[in-house]
């Protein structure tokens, strides 16, 4: 908002400066005779004295009276020129030799010479020098002075703007951020009422929308495991039956068709579990070697070829670092899975803790991921094109949970090339308040 401020001001000042000194000069060039006539009656009374002093003389003494005349009238100047004088305009000259008084304009149509016809040859000249150095300062200080007051008009009319844009702005973060509850409590008679009611309405809906798609998801899935579970139990029952090979081998295969759903049902709980915006993560000091070396531990079984190495690196002195165990564990065997799917031979797993957070990648030597595809894959449900089976790809969802789960911690997480040649995952969590 401060920037707003100085653009507002600046382009007011701006205008304000070019109107002062361009509006004048327009006015007085259409106006010029009317200006140029009221100068010349103000100044006629002045002139007809000071002619009458000139002619109260002989011309010899002329000039001495010029001179004493300049001395008593400083700082305005008086002299004797002649009405031929090569400083006069062809329209001065003919004025002078006509006995006709003449004057000049400077800014704003304030006058800055007058002359008046002694006789045929000579003429009186009353120049109003510039402005002294500290008066101009004065004028120039004037000038600050509205500016000044320019601002503070600015400020007090701004000021309400500022407060009220400020707590929509902080009613969309805090929106954004999963406090689905959040409105901008602005009165309508606000500047900006009309806006926040739409707001406020818009952000009803999204509410009423998510809570619903919650709800329904919550329902369904549990719901899902009711029957599921039977046909698990039924299907065991089943097979501890004698049956032919063939048979056995069906039914064992609508066993981990039941078992896949049982699991996609599991992720889909998780995942409405981490999208409620008053579920608040715990916070627990762990030891960080210790703690990546469990969940290292429990995916180390899932490891399809012996031929996989993972490596751990240890960035600097590690130590205990406040996190949620349960939701950054999550998060990490997710990624661990993933790069176990993919990788060649290698995953390398690095931590380092810094004053500001601490940071975890998980790098694998696979073939990557394109980098139009490396926003998409947090999105639920999407897999890419070289994973769409399930026996490879998943169900869509591990990603988008681990992403969540950093989230909630106040974290992020994000993919880039590794330097193993694969895909690195960056797990970022910032240090407790």
């Amino acid at each position: 908002m401060l920037r707003v401020l100085i653009r507002l001001y600046l382009i007011t000042i701006v205008t304000f400066s070019a109107a002062i000194y361009m509006i004048p000069d327009l006015v007085i060039k259409v106006f010029h005779e009317r200006f140029l006539s009221y100068n010349l009656d103000q100044s006629r009374g002045l002139q007809d004295l000071i002619v009458k002093q000139f002619h109260q003389v002989p011309t010899a003494q002329w000039t001495s009276l010029a001179q004493d005349l300049d001395q008593q009238f400083q700082p305005l100047e008086i002299a004797l020129v002649r009405i031929d004088d090569a400083d006069f305009s062809r329209y001065e000259h003919e004025r002078l030799q006509r006995g006709e008084k003449i004057v000049r304009m400077g800014n704003w149509g304030w006058r800055t010479l007058s002359v008046a016809p002694l006789d045929g040859t000579l003429a009186v000249k009353l120049t109003v020098p510039p402005d002294p150095m500290d008066v101009n300062l004065l004028y120039w200080s004037i000038n600050a002075l509205i500016g000044a007051a320019l601002l503070a008009c600015l400020l007090i009319w701004l000021r309400p703007h500022w407060r009220d844009l400020e707590r929509l702005k902080s009613t969309a973060e805090r929106f954004g951020k999963g406090h689905l509850s959040e409105r901008t409590q602005i009165p309508p008679r606000s500047n900006i009422g009309s806006l926040a009611s739409v707001f406020d309405t818009m952000a009803g809906d999204i509410e009423n929308l998510l809570n619903q798609q919650r709800d329904l998801l919550n329902a369904v899935s549990h719901e899902l495991r009711t029957p599921l579970t039977r046909l698990d139990f039924g299907l065991a029952l089943a097979l501890s039956d004698d049956l032919p090979a063939a048979s056995r081998e069906r039914l064992q295969g609508l066993v981990a068709h039941i078992r896949e759903l049982d699991e996609l049902v599991l992720e889909l709980l998780s995942y409405s579990r981490l999208q409620n915006p008053a579920w608040v993560p715990e916070q627990v000091d762990v030891p960080l070697d210790e703690f990546i070396d469990s969940i290292l531990g429990s995916v180390d079984d899932e490891l399809e070829s012996p031929q996989i190495v993972i490596d751990v690196l240890l960035h600097g002195q590690l130590e205990r670092f406040s996190l949620d165990p349960r939701l950054t564990a999550r998060a990490l065997q997710n990624l661990l899975r993933n790069a176990m799917r993919y990788c060649e031979k290698r995953i390398q797993v690095s931590v380092q803790v810094q004053p500001q957070g601490c940071e975890i990648w998980v790098d694998d030597d696979g073939i990557g991921i394109p980098d139009d595809e490396r926003e998409r894959i947090f999105e639920p449900f999407y897999r890419l094109d070289r994973s769409r089976d399930r026996a490879t790809g998943g169900f869509g969802l591990g990603l988008a949970i681990s992403r969540r789960a950093l989230e909630a911690q106040g974290g992020t997480l994000t993919v880039e090339p590794s330097p193993l040649g694969g895909a690195r995952f960056r797990l970022w969590l910032p240090t407790a308040v």
